[in-house]
């Protein structure tokens, strides 16, 4: 293992990195900048491969140990920003309009990065790592198209870890639970196609604004009627419209009603998509409507192997110590890609303390740059316990 002190000089240069990320964000696939710095900061770093172009904008580093062979293990840090007005005043605030890191993923690059470059140089393990830098977290599923491409094949990955900073939980503290960690999240768009008519006649209308209002009191009975209060769902509406604030005197033909549902057994996912259907089809019928249905599967349950979670906790106390590490933290029911990835070999997400910032995707929060030596350390340990000469 490095010094605490050759980790700590990392941990500034890559507080520069990252700020100078959180300055250039861009979004889903369409990272140009971002990839090409990632990809310009591995090379000069002497990985032993660095690929680019996987799903587009995607990088992948290699680095292989001095001490033999071993497992590969895949390291994953998402890329991309959100589409969201930052509002800190900082002087590393977005210099693109309506683009900022509002999810802290401008931290887990630099974190990565700098994990890299420790690994690089010091290569203390036996087996390879992989580094995987992935685009198109936020709603594009980038993580599933890097699978799609062959991503775990190519390299030989054998297990796969990822981390998230979460703001809330102290900075140098980690949080982590074996099974569901995140939950699955699926999105809706309905249309209501009624009869217009004069707002002064509503009898002649088949009025979609009131259905939809019926519609949104009626699938909140999901989650309050229909499943099991120890099996958690959300139902959450985001999305209303119909007519026209120009035309208050006219009830619209169409109301349009959108919004997400998050799960975390997968039988109750299936079991509350055939409900939704359900109740909005009769909701409709019940006013003598009709009713368009965009049901819009979302990422699956992020599920963390019980092993994998043993592992991640046992490093994570030798980072920050046992008493900074909560190995059976609540499940949320966020989203995240990285459940593809877990679908497909054992690993584990693990949550790195952000302190007392503003919450995720919202335009005051910052990645905390005090976190970024307890993410590198995280990193470089786990290399150093996974990939063991075993003799």
């Amino acid at each position: 293992m490095m010094s605490v002190q050759t980790i700590e000089t990392i941990a500034e240069e890559a507080g520069q990195w990252r700020r100078h990320l959180h300055q250039n964000p861009e979004l889903l696939f369409d990272l140009p900048a971002t990839s090409a710095f990632v990809a310009d900061k591995l090379k000069s770093f002497g990985c032993d491969e660095v690929v680019t172009g996987i799903a587009k904008t995607g990088v992948v580093a290699v680095v292989k140990g001095k001490l033999g062979a071993g497992r590969t293990i895949g390291l994953r840090a998402d890329m991309d920003a959100l589409p969201i007005a930052e509002q800190t005043n900082l002087a590393h605030a977005s210099k693109n309009p309506g683009k900022m890191h509002a999810c802290g993923h401008d931290g887990h690059t630099a974190m990565l990065l700098g994990a890299a470059r420790h690994l690089a140089s010091t290569r203390d393990f036996a087996g390879t790592a992989v580094l995987i830098f992935q685009p198109a977290e936020e709603g594009g599923a980038g993580g599933r198209v890097m699978i799609e491409e062959g991503l775990l094949e190519r390299f030989g990955i054998e297990e796969v870890f990822g981390m998230h900073n979460e703001p809330g939980l102290p900075v140098g503290s980690f949080a982590i639970r074996p099974g569901p960690m995140l939950a699955a999240a699926d999105r809706f768009v309905v249309k209501l196609n009624g009869k217009g008519s004069h707002a002064a006649s509503p009898h002649e209308s088949r009025d979609p604004v009131l259905i939809a209002a019926h519609l949104v009191t009626a699938l909140q009975s999901i989650a309050s009627r229909n499943v099991d209060p120890f099996d958690p769902v959300v139902v959450s509406v985001t999305y209303l419209a119909g007519g026209s604030e120009a035309a208050l005197n006219v009830i619209p033909e169409q109301a349009v009603v959108g919004g997400t549902i998050r799960t975390i057994n997968p039988q109750t996912r299936k079991a509350v998509e055939q409900r939704f259907k359900d109740i909005v089809a009769n909701t409709a019928r019940l006013f003598e409507a009709q009713a368009e249905i965009d049901w819009r599967p979302g990422y699956p349950v992020t599920v963390n192997d019980p092993e994998m979670t043993k592992a991640a906790i046992s490093v994570a106390s030798d980072v920050a110590g046992a008493d900074k590490v909560n190995g059976n933290c609540q499940c949320t029911m966020g989203a995240e890609d990285f459940s593809y990835m877990l679908e497909k070999r054992p690993g584990a997400m693990i949550w790195l303390g952000n302190g007392d910032s503003a919450g995720l995707h919202n335009p005051a929060y910052d990645f905390n740059d005090g976190a970024i030596v307890h993410g590198i350390s995280y990193w470089t340990t786990l290399v150093g316990e996974r990939l063991v000469n075993r003799g």
